[in-house]
């Protein structure tokens, strides 16, 4: 059964990959589809970023990690190197933690 939807999902990501290549440059090349194709990595990460640091298994938590996260998006609206805001986040969190 695992086998089976190991080949099942390496199909069907390999099925994907080939229409996004068989899609005509004439559509990609319309501004619309390319200021869609910019954004969704961004929505993407966001998403990604906001499951990691609210939710703990099912539930809903706010923790140490969205400290953190402040910290990281005031460290960005500085214009803080990509180090510092990431050294500044993880510095919040932990001592966030330590503290309690």
């Amino acid at each position: 059964m695992t086998w089976a939807a190991i080949l099942a999902g390496s199909l069907g990501c390999y099925l994907l990959k080939l229409a996004g290549l068989s899609v005509p440059p004439l559509v990609l090349e319309r501004p619309l589809v390319e200021r869609i194709a910019d954004l969704i990595p961004v929505a993407l990460l966001a998403g990604l970023v906001a499951v990691q640091v609210v939710a703990s298994g099912h539930d809903l938590v706010l923790d140490a990690r969205a400290a953190g996260l402040a910290v990281a998006v005031v460290l960005l609206l500085l214009r803080a190197p990509f180090l510092v805001v990431v050294f500044g986040a993880a510095l919040a969190a932990a001592l966030l933690r330590l503290l309690g």
